[in-house]
C-alpha cells in the first residue's frame, strides 16, 4: 500500500515528473490557481522532490496574482484570471520569483460556481515557460475538460500540469 493522501495516479505522474527532472538535471516551479497547491503536494509526496522542485506558489486569488507573482492587474481586468495572458504572466511570474529552470501555471474554473456561456466550468488554462526561452513567446493554452465536478477539473489539471513539467514536452492547441 502506497502511503500518500493523494490519488496513486497523481502521485505516480507526479514520481515520473520528479525523476525525470532529476535525470534532466533541470529544477522545477509551479504557480496554481484553481488546483490550489495540488500540483505542490504531488511533487513533495515524493521522497527526494527537493532535488528538483524549488517553490509552489498558490495565488488563488487575483490580487495573490498580482502580489506574488507581478501579473498586472490591467491584464487581470481586461482578459480576466482565467485567460491564456494571465497563466502566461503567472508562469513567467514563477519563474522570475524562483531559480528555476522552467515553471508551469494553472489557472481555470473548478466549479461548481464561476463558470459562464464562454468559459465555462471545466475550463484551464496552461502555460509554460523556460528559463532560456524567449519571453515573448507565448507558450500557453485553455482546454475545457467539461463539468467533471470540482475534484474532477482538479485532478485533471493536475495532472496535465505534472504532464507538462515533463522535459521535453510541448503545449498543443
Amino acid at each position: 500500500m502506497t502511503d500518500t493522501l493523494l490519488p496513486v495516479q497523481l502521485v505516480d505522474a507526479a514520481r515520473r515528473v520528479v525523476d525525470a527532472n532529476i535525470a534532466a538535471g533541470r529544477r522545477i516551479t509551479v504557480a496554481e490557481s484553481c488546483t490550489g497547491g495540488l500540483v505542490s503536494a504531488a511533487l513533495t509526496e515524493i521522497p527526494g522532490s527537493s532535488a528538483v522542485f524549488e517553490a509552489g506558489f498558490v495565488t488563488y486569488g487575483d490580487l495573490a496574482k498580482v502580489d506574488l507573482l507581478g501579473v498586472s492587474n490591467d491584464v487581470v481586468e481586461t482578459f480576466g484570471a482565467v485567460s491564456i495572458a494571465v497563466g502566461w504572466a503567472m508562469a513567467r511570474g514563477a519563474l522570475a520569483k524562483s531559480r528555476a529552470d522552467v515553471a508551469v501555471a494553472i489557472t481555470g474554473i473548478a466549479g461548481p460556481e464561476g463558470g459562464s456561456v464562454k468559459k465555462p466550468v471545466g475550463t484551464v488554462v496552461f502555460a509554460r515557460a523556460d528559463k532560456d526561452s524567449d519571453p515573448d513567446e507565448v507558450t500557453a493554452d485553455m482546454r475545457q475538460f467539461g463539468d467533471l465536478g470540482r475534484a474532477g477539473v482538479r485532478l485533471q489539471a493536475a495532472l496535465c500540469a505534472l504532464d507538462l513539467l515533463m522535459p521535453g514536452t510541448t503545449l498543443d492547441p
